[in-house]
């Protein structure tokens, strides 16, 4: 995440539960900011469940021998 809004949409978008934050990009008032974000946004849930469901759940094909 670079900024508070990626933070935000990770969480209530894909039920993340990871950030990871690039040292060179953001300084560190933002990297707090992202993070406070980060951990007080709830999933929102609703229109996003059903892709968090194929990410979590993936079908693995078979590949022909």
């Amino acid at each position: 995440c670079h900024d508070t809004t990626t933070a935000r949409n990770s969480r209530e978008h894909n039920d993340a539960n990871v950030l990871a934050m690039g040292a060179r990009i953001i300084g560190i008032e933002m990297a707090k900011a992202c993070l406070d974000s980060f951990l007080t946004t709830p999933f929102g849930g609703d229109r996003h469940v059903r892709r968090v469901n194929k990410l979590s759940n993936p079908k693995i094909a078979k590949v022909p021998a």
